[in-house]
């Protein structure tokens, strides 16, 4: 039986990644400080025998026992909210800890898989993003700490491939949504469903022209299966090649919701990306991957995931 690592398993994106490799016939260890990770998000998962979860800080030293296969390294702050309220721990989390799950890696022989993000294309002057683009980033801005942090990881990762010969892939990781989310992160997903649901007023930042897209959480677990599962060591885009206005977007949640919230403008933070679209034709060309989730469909099951968040809220 293979074992994998996914660090930041309690989180996100990492609780789907740790489900879906135990449904693949994996044992799964997770890692997770539960600085932004939460035990609910993997309390189900107990009941298998494959899963065991460590409470770790990964900026720390690692200590695995036994073979691995492969190591997913997702513990990171990962929201704007986030990492401007822990600026010195997401760059630890991208460096320390990039630097001691790698060293791991290379002494069990495992695969490693990254997980990087579009911010490393910061406000870009490409559109849509291709792997080739270099970006375009301030790395003394407030969300710095972060996008400078993944594109220090992924150069520690190309480094210890070149290097150790260590097996090694890289995802950026566009915007990405569905159920454990975390209602006060910050990301316009949660804030807009969260805010509809309590009759209140969506705050959209700018004049709402910015554009994102976005991917749900199944597919963008699928992609990274994939690539994991590839031979292919450069950096791979994934995500939902569909692009909207975040003021279309808040209209969309407004009518999903069926609330009638209006919305309201507040000025737009610094250096907050005006457009965000990825150029997925690499990974479709090389892993036959691309988004097969709607956005209304992902929309409607992320919508029920905080009614029952909201529902099991305390009364009074």
């Amino acid at each position: 039986m293979e074992r994998v690592l996914i660090t930041g398993g309690a989180g996100f994106i990492g609780s789907h990644l740790c489900e879906r490799f135990l449904a693949e016939g994996y044992e799964v260890l997770c890692f997770d400080n539960l600085l932004t990770g939460d035990m609910r998000n993997i309390a189900h998962l107990f009941r298998n025998e494959r899963f065991t979860f460590f409470k770790q800080n990964v900026t720390n030293y690692l200590h695995v026992s036994g073979p691995l296969y492969a190591i997913l390294h997702f513990a990171s702050p990962a929201s704007p909210i986030d990492y401007q309220e822990l600026p010195i721990q997401t760059l630890k989390v991208g460096s320390l800890g990039t630097h001691n799950t790698l060293g791991l890696a290379k002494a069990k022989g495992a695969r490693y898989l990254l997980a990087s993000t579009s911010e490393v294309y910061g406000d870009p002057q490409v559109h849509p993003q291709k792997e080739d683009y270099w970006g375009n980033v301030n790395p003394i801005g407030p969300r710095g700490v972060y996008d400078e942090a993944k594109r220090f990881a992924e150069a520690m990762v190309m480094a210890y491939h070149h290097h150790h010969q260590v097996d090694t892939r890289i995802v950026r990781i566009f915007n990405t949504f569905g159920p454990r989310m975390r209602r006060r992160d910050g990301r316009v997903v949660p804030t807009f469903i969260d805010q509809a649901l309590r009759g209140r007023d969506l705050t959209v930042f700018g004049d709402g022209s910015q554009t994102r897209s976005f991917c749900y959480v199944d597919d963008m677990v699928e992609g990274i299966y994939r690539l994991l599962l590839s031979d292919y060591h450069l950096p791979v885009n994934l995500g939902n090649p569909r692009e909207m206005s975040v003021l279309e977007f808040a209209r969309k949640i407004i009518a999903l919701t069926g609330r009638e919230s209006r919305i309201v403008y507040h000025d737009l933070p610094v250096d907050d990306p005006k457009v965000r679209q990825p150029d997925i034709s690499l990974a479709k060309k090389l892993l036959g991957w691309e988004p097969r989730v709607s956005l209304d469909e992902g929309l409607r099951r992320t919508i029920a995931y905080f009614q029952e968040l909201i529902h099991a809220e305390p009364k009074g």
